[in-house]
């Protein structure tokens, strides 16, 4: 990639296979899709149609069967799990559909583990920040099992929010909460999308959500098949 470029995540022609009984299941089909620095992206589509998948592969939490991504200005089909595990540590933050939390750590362990991974001395300090910006400052002491649904997702959003990442990929971020919590969380993105400069890449159903983002994308069986400003 440039090393000028303005982009911070490349897609090209990639695709994704996998075996099913039946034979090779295609997931994704020559997907190209660029996206800038700051800008806010939205991922929509029915059930089934790629997205999430889509997600992974962009946040380099899987690997296409052909094509490549390029994250950060690195060539994520160059590395290992151990590189992109790295990459991701030093950039990317990810809000999981199924939230992801480590059962035997509290809210405030969970949240402070990218922390303490990246080495920070603050890690404690600034994970009851990011707890108390999600509404949770009175919940930090519980496991995830002592957790609803929605105070589980905001645990999660608080993790991916606490390295302040330079991408935050985010599958169905509002799905399990509240009307009020939701906003507090659309709040949150939006606020760190403008302040920080945080790229935001969401999968959502919610027309609201999607409508604040700079750009959305339509996806239809393992295809992009609109891109709209």
């Amino acid at each position: 990639m440039d090393p000028d470029s303005n982009d911070i995540v490349q897609a090209k022609a990639i695709g994704k296979q996998v075996s099913s009984p039946e034979g090779s299941l295609t997931i994704l089909a020559d997907i190209n899709l660029s996206i800038k620095r700051s800008e806010s992206l939205a991922v929509i589509g029915v059930s089934g149609s790629g997205k999430s998948t889509l997600l992974g592969l962009l946040a380099g939490l899987d690997t296409p069967t052909s094509g490549k991504v390029i994250l950060d200005g690195t060539i994520l089909n160059d590395l290992d799990e151990d590189g992109r595990s790295q990459i991701r540590n030093q950039s990317v933050g990810f809000v999981f559909q199924s939230f992801h939390l480590l059962p035997g750590l509290t809210a405030l362990e969970n949240t402070a583990l990218p922390l303490e991974l990246a080495g920070s001395e603050q890690s404690d300090e600034i994970a009851r920040q990011r707890l108390a910006d999600v509404g949770l400052n009175e919940r930090i002491h519980h496991y995830p099992d002592q957790l609803s649904g929605g105070e589980q997702q905001r645990v999660a959003i608080a993790r991916a929010f606490a390295c302040n990442p330079k991408i935050l990929f985010a599958d169905e971020p509002t799905g399990n909460l509240d009307k009020k919590t939701a906003q507090r969380i659309i709040d949150l993105m939006f606020k760190m999308n403008k302040n920080n400069g945080t790229t935001l890449v969401l999968v959502t159903h919610d027309d609201a959500l999607a409508s604040l983002c700079d750009r959305k994308v339509i996806m239809t069986g393992g295809q992009i098949i609109n891109d709209m400003k």
